[in-house]
């Protein structure tokens, strides 16, 4: 059972926003709060509000327990950008945009969990059903080795590479 929430044009670039958001994708729902309280990032707190928003659906929507849960997918997409200009030099103008993000986020219940889901609000019986076989997505690791150490014919000693565009 996946509970979705979603959060529309936040003022933040979206690279910014998969910063954090690769690093909590995968966690359970407690200890994901627990990272964002303490995370000197600016979008820390709207990803807290809408890990919020979605653990109060799941518990008013689905009768779900918040210890069940954990993050399945977040997805940061590019909202529309606010178009802004600056004016240089011969009177021309630069564009400036203003980048929005679009998160959409989904919550699944845990592997072995208890569900309890409920029929229609006529009074029938609450029914206990046991989740078996989802399997928890690994979490991605996007850091990468780092480059191999050259020797350089003309430069005595080692020239090592460490960005992509510049060398030393």
């Amino acid at each position: 059972m996946d509970i979705k929430a979603k959060l529309n044009y936040l003022r933040i670039a979206p690279r910014k926003v998969r910063l954090v958001t690769t690093y909590i994708c995968g966690m359970e729902v407690k200890s994901a709060e627990n990272h964002l309280r303490f995370i000197s990032k600016r979008v820390s707190m709207p990803l807290l509000k809408l890990i919020k928003s979605a653990i109060s659906n799941a518990e008013n929507n689905f009768k779900l327990d918040k210890n069940n849960l954990y993050i399945k997918q977040i997805t940061v997409d590019e909202g529309t950008p606010f178009k802004r200009w600056r004016s240089v030099s011969r009177g021309r103008v630069h564009p400036i945009m203003k980048r929005t993000s679009n998160i959409g986020l989904i919550l699944s219940v845990k592997e072995g969990a208890v569900v309890k889901k409920a029929k229609e609000e006529t009074g029938q019986k609450i029914e206990e059903i046991k989740k078996e076989a989802i399997v928890k997505p690994s979490r991605i690791s996007r850091t990468r080795a780092p480059k191999e150490i050259k020797k350089s014919s003309g430069i005595k000693g080692i020239v090592k590479k460490i960005f992509r565009r510049k060398s030393f």
